[in-house]
């Protein structure tokens, strides 16, 4: 099995980064589109394999622990298809301190990427409200479902995407499917177990929350007071989630991972 060095991690690294902003654009919607369903696919099954365990206060460590072995799983998709995850696409931050995108580039980028993965998201949880799969194990799953919509952001964005980009560089170590698929399965789970908050995963978990949370029968499952029930809409959604959690995820990504690697590699190039 071949493994790229350091040095040629961040080569390839710059190439991914550069190839995002070169898509078009329908391309560049599509692909954004496909990541937001994967994550969200991931996210519900991540629910649904372990609601049971997370109810459970003497079981909560491993509910954490299979949520995210199941979760990893999205980022596997997003890899292998060559799917396009904001939190991901902020390895676009090397090309641009190559001086091979400029800026404006990347931010147009990311605000493609970013509305399309939300679409993805939204479309998943609406299909899930509709489904009626939340009504599994007696509206458990559907109780634990706005249980999960509670966070809180900035910092858990933070070291969310620390973890998640450190997966996405080592996945960048093997040109070998089953090579990336390990590096992958190990740092997503720990980024998962911690409870860190994923910007494109909250597309899918808060609104996702927010529908299940017009049920009376899942409300009364979930153990959430009427308060905070009041305080799940989607204006809390954007202002006190997913807007904290995206610049969390950004300095994370582009901030903590990607451009302290270039920095530390960038004259050996």
């Amino acid at each position: 099995m071949s493994i790229r060095t350091p040095a040629e991690i961040l080569v390839y690294a710059g190439n991914a980064g550069f190839a995002k902003t070169r898509r078009k654009i329908p391309s560049t919607l599509i692909f954004g589109f496909f990541a937001g369903v994967f994550v969200a696919f991931a996210a519900q099954g991540s629910t649904m394999a372990a609601h049971n365990l997370l109810a459970d206060p003497g079981a909560v460590g491993l509910g954490r622990v299979l949520t995210g072995m199941v979760f990893a799983i999205g980022l596997m998709m997003v890899i292998l298809t060559g799917a396009d995850m904001f939190t991901g696409s902020t390895v676009i931050i090397t090309s641009v301190l190559d001086r091979r995108v400029t800026v404006r580039q990347m931010l147009w980028n990311w605000l493609l990427v970013y509305i399309c993965n939300l679409a993805g998201g939204l479309l998943i949880a609406w299909m899930m409200n509709m489904s009626g799969l939340f009504a599994a194990s007696g509206g458990l799953l559907g109780g634990m479902t706005i249980k999960i919509a509670f966070h809180t952001a900035f910092i858990l964005g933070v070291m969310c995407n620390w973890l998640v980009c450190v997966a996405i560089l080592a996945s960048y170590s093997s040109p070998e499917g089953a090579a990336k698929i390990l590096a992958i399965f190990f740092i997503i789970t720990l980024f998962a177990t911690s409870g860190f908050e994923h910007s494109v995963a909250n597309m899918y978990y808060i609104p996702a929350g927010i529908l299940a949370g017009q049920n009376p029968e899942w409300v009364s499952m979930s153990q959430v007071s009427a308060e905070q029930l009041a305080g799940l809409n989607w204006v809390n959604f954007a202002v006190k989630n997913l807007i904290p959690v995206t610049l969390g995820n950004i300095i994370g990504g582009a901030g903590m991972v990607w451009a302290l690697f270039w920095l530390a590699l960038r004259k050996t190039n």
